[in-house]
């Protein structure tokens, strides 16, 4: 059978076969992966950046002595347990191939776990310190858990012992409605689905079809720390730290200690001790309440007695009724005396008041008012009808003194009238006399002729009288018709002296 080596040996004497670097690198690619096929290398990661935007990660291994680059798809990344960080120390398991673009060889991992106890302390003890910085860890942050949850909410494996005993205990103290979100407590998904299960408590609503509990727990039996590892896990620590509802961590043993537990709002020991403090103890909150109801009672019993006996020493201190009216009854027959006597006082300034005002009265009767108002009377009636008279007698003489100034004005707006009208009507005779001397029917009776077309319109020219055309010639006496016949141009005709006419010769019109 023919391998890798024998490709490549070359023949001693003879000239070496060429080849591509291609080739090269394919023939110690697969001599590499068939002599290297899966190994467990343990180193420290170094140059760790996180994963690459593609979502593969690429770091180194290292030792004392050498170096490994290192790959880690993107599948195989999101399955891991634990993470790369960098100066960890883990056992990587994978197989060993090379990468042709870098002349380099590479692990490509497929599991990785950290290398003993002591790797994973020291990776405890720094996310400790990262997320106590962060001020998760603080004691302000923690709240106080309801006194008597109407729900209580349990995240935690569904078919383990621990979920039997917070059942259980929860029945015996104080039954509750509970809540069980099922979820892995030790693997690969541990942590992903306890940080969902948080959530999704806190995510229900106050009204819903599923109540939102009062108060959650997290809870997991005992184990290694490489069994609690999924509590110390960031997802599960900012989850818990994030929930609005008040959350017990009881995972593992007393002696157990992750890192929920430091930003949990309570800390029990057990998962048994988690559902203690949940819940109170019902006969206990019973007898609490009849114990208190008792020393009410008594109380209520002692505060009526010493009001009794305090209320019996007032009593014996009042005075009696008749001591409290003797000084007001002495007071009252005084008042009485002194009233009767201002009466008697008041009765009599009354009847002598009244004896003068009768007196008074008896001088302003009233038949003697009657007689001096009629006396006053007549003496206005007198004096009214002299008043009368006298008005009268100048209202007459006034009237006279009118009619004679009015027969005077009569006479003179007479004259004035027969004065205007002659001179108006001396003026419409000039008037008239102008219209006549202006009016074209003046014209017209000094021997001129006006000329009009079929329209009315006056003719001034020969050119506006076409031959053949009818026109109306308007006399002093009348109009009549005529006929343009031919018409003729030339100069006017001489104009006759004023007042020279010859016989039978009425001039030319045009």
């Amino acid at each position: 059978m023919e391998t890798a080596d024998d490709e490549l040996a070359v023949p001693q004497g003879t000239n070496a076969p060429e080849i591509s670097v291609t080739e090269l690198a394919n023939a110690l690619k697969r001599t590499v992966e068939d002599r290297f096929g899966r190994v467990r290398v343990r180193g420290e990661i170094s140059n760790y950046r996180g994963p690459h935007a593609s979502g593969h990660a690429y770091f180194c291994l290292k030792d004392q002595g050498a170096r490994l680059d290192a790959v880690i798809w993107k599948g195989t990344f999101q399955r891991l347990r634990t993470r790369p960080q960098e100066g960890l120390e883990v056992v990587a398991t994978g197989r060993i191939t090379t990468f042709p673009g870098k002349s380099s060889y590479q692990i490509v991992i497929e599991a990785m776990e950290p290398a003993g106890v002591g790797a994973l302390m020291a990776l405890l003890d720094e996310r400790r310190k990262k997320l106590a910085a962060e001020g998760l860890f603080d004691a302000a942050r923690k709240r106080p858990l309801p006194f008597l949850p109407g729900v209580v909410g349990v995240v935690t494996s569904p078919t383990g012992a621990v979920i039997r005993d917070i059942l259980h205990r929860i029945a015996d103290r104080f039954p509750r409605r509970v809540l069980v979100w099922p979820v892995r407590v030790q693997g690969e998904t541990s942590a992903a689905e306890v940080a969902a299960a948080i959530e999704g408590f806190n995510a229900l609503p106050l009204d819903g079809p599923i109540p939102r509990p009062d108060v959650l727990i997290v809870a997991r039996g005992g184990g290694s720390l490489e069994d609690l590892w999924s509590f110390n896990e960031e997802i599960v620590v900012r989850a818990a730290a994030a929930s609005a509802i008040p959350l017990i961590s009881a995972i593992g043993h007393e002696t157990d200690t992750t890192l929920i537990d430091h930003v949990a709002d309570l800390r029990a020991p057990t998962p048994t001790g988690a559902a203690e403090k949940a819940v109170p103890v019902r006969a206990e909150l019973a007898e609490h309440l009849a114990a208190r109801a008792r020393r009410l009672a008594m109380a209520k019993t002692r505060g009526l007695d010493d009001r009794r006996a305090r209320l019996a020493t007032f009593a014996r201190l009042l005075p009696t009724p008749e001591q409290l009216l003797q000084t007001p009854r002495q007071r009252l027959d005084r008042a009485g005396e002194r009233l009767r006597a201002a009466l008697r006082a008041t009765q009599d300034a009354r009847r002598l008041r009244l004896s003068r005002l009768a007196h008074a009265l008896a001088g302003h009767s009233p038949q003697a008012e009657l007689r001096g108002k009629k006396e006053r009377l007549r003496g206005l009636g007198q004096r009214l009808d002299q008043g009368l008279k006298a008005r009268v007698a100048l209202a007459q003489q006034q009237a006279a003194n009118d009619r004679q100034r009015l027969g005077t004005a009569g006479a003179r707006l007479r004259r004035a009238f027969d004065t205007g009208f002659a001179q108006r009507k001396d003026r419409l005779a000039r008037l008239a006399r102008l219209q006549d001397s202006l009016s074209h029917k003046a014209v017209l009776a000094r021997g001129f002729a006006l000329v009009r077309d079929e329209g009315e319109h006056l003719l001034r020219s020969v050119t506006e009288a076409p031959a053949g055309a009818t026109v109306t010639i308007e006399f002093a006496d009348g109009r009549v018709a005529a006929h343009v016949g031919a018409t003729e141009s030339g100069p006017a005709p001489k104009r006759r002296p004023r007042g020279g006419k010859t016989k039978g010769d009425q001039g030319s019109l045009f």
